[in-house]
């Protein structure tokens, strides 16, 4: 268990870290509360990208200037026009792989492109994608990349990843139940041809991550890891959006994930989706950094812990999903069924009862921060709705009261925020 004091200590390096990349670094005392920590780093990660815009004001979208030589700390760019050509120097997001690297505007940019690429490259292929799935991709799927045949998976999985006849792809989403993510792994997945692995929630140093890549090396199994770095990979503080393809093709494989990167590399230009460099966080790639990191994470995981063993013992069966494979946010359920409106305004009066109460939980659609965050979940393989409640960084005591107080609220309003519906309905509801 961190203490308060210990917490603050960290919160004071991680402040220091980003404030070392200012022109003219702040005076920064040790913080003395979680407020003072949020609104820190806000701040701070603000005024950097304020410096980035003075520091680099030849460097604008139409490249006008033979001089502008563009940069975000250990971050390098080269490009023309309206950064269709963006090229990037610097590390890599994942501490123990490198590939060849896209990026893009965003984590959705980032699959949309590559989906679309991988329409010339197997056209006509199934793309499988397992229980649990983020719901925007299947929309994307669904929608806009009709040339991929979506095909949403089931438990136990059997011969599905076997080989019979059309060409698979297969979609692994780190936003996955840990039981899907699992099932996944134990098959011989002899019949796919390409491994798509969205890693967003897994941090860049995940073991998970280098398990997957083995498995997929021993099949040798072409891989593009997407992901949106606007989550984990800035400490914290959504430095700004930005989303990455990297490819790792071992052996044959190499050649299709050439054909893949070029091909969205097309994409991007074409759907004006690139990266902006003012989106790079400065302070990325360091020891320091990924000490930090490490730190962080490891305190969201362990907090996450907590809340699956304290729900499921105060909450059941009103706690839905309470077991993703990557412990960073746990979903509630209504013994009544929500819609998206009601989903969402479960998770504002809750986080703004809870906040007006003096505990620090804020209403946003994201997660990884120093506050827990609540927003309306959508689960796409059943179509139901729920709250989600995103662990924070944390310290363990405050965190133990927060989650007890949440629990409270939600057994005491969760039946009066719902949609009407008939009572086969209710029951029905429950029993998934």
């Amino acid at each position: 268990m961190e203490t308060i004091q210990a917490y603050l200590e960290r919160k004071h390096d991680e402040l220091g870290l980003l404030n070392s990349c200012l022109r003219n670094p702040l005076r920064l005392p040790c913080p003395r509360s979680v407020d003072e920590v949020v609104k820190s780093k806000f701040q701070i990660t603000a005024a950097l990208r304020a410096d980035h815009e003075l520091r680099d004001w030849k460097a604008t979208e139409t490249a006008w200037s033979a001089t502008a030589s563009p940069a975000s700390g250990p971050f390098e760019f080269s490009y023309d026009y309206q950064r269709a050509d963006l090229e990037v120097r610097g590390p890599s997001f994942y501490q123990h792989e490198t590939g060849r690297t896209v990026y893009t505007a965003s984590g959705m940019a980032a699959i949309s492109a590559l989906l679309f690429a991988s329409t010339r490259v197997f056209d006509g292929a199934d793309i499988l994608v397992m229980p649990g799935c983020y719901g925007e991709t299947i929309e994307l799927i669904e929608r806009v990349v009709p040339r991929l045949r979506l095909v949403k998976l089931e438990l136990p999985l059997g011969d599905a990843l076997a080989r019979a006849g059309s060409r698979k792809i297969l979609l692994l989403d780190s936003c996955a139940p840990a039981g899907a993510f699992e099932a996944a792994l134990r098959t011989d997945g002899a019949g796919l041809d390409l491994l798509i692995f969205d890693t967003t929630c897994f941090a860049g140093g995940s073991g998970r991550i280098r398990r997957v890549l083995s498995w997929a090396r021993r099949r040798r199994l072409p891989v593009v890891m997407v992901r949106s770095h606007t989550k984990l990979d800035s400490l914290g503080a959504e430095y700004g959006r930005l989303g990455s393809a990297v490819f790792v093709g071992p052996g044959e494989g190499a050649s299709i994930c050439d054909r893949l990167a070029q091909d969205m590399r097309d994409a991007v230009r074409l759907l004006g989706g690139a990266a902006l460099p003012a989106h790079f966080p400065p302070y990325v790639g360091t020891p320091a950094y990924w000490s930090l990191t490490r730190r962080r994470i490891a305190a969201i995981l362990h907090n996450g812990r907590r809340t699956s063993r304290y729900f499921a013992a105060t909450l059941a069966p009103l706690a839905a999903e309470l077991h993703f494979t990557h412990g960073l946010y746990v979903t509630l359920r209504s013994s009544r069924p929500l819609d998206e409106a009601s989903a969402r305004q479960a998770a504002e009066l809750m986080s703004r009862d809870l906040s007006e109460a003096g505990f620090p939980i804020r209403h946003a659609g994201s997660f990884g921060f120093d506050f827990a965050a609540t927003e309306w979940f959508h689960e796409a393989t059943t179509d139901r709705y729920r709250v989600r409640v995103a662990v924070p960084d944390l310290p363990t005591e405050v965190w133990d009261d927060l989650t007890a107080a949440i629990a409270r609220w939600w057994r005491e309003h969760e039946g009066s925020l719902a949609v009407p519906a008939p009572a086969s309905q209710f029951d029905e509801d429950l029993t998934h």
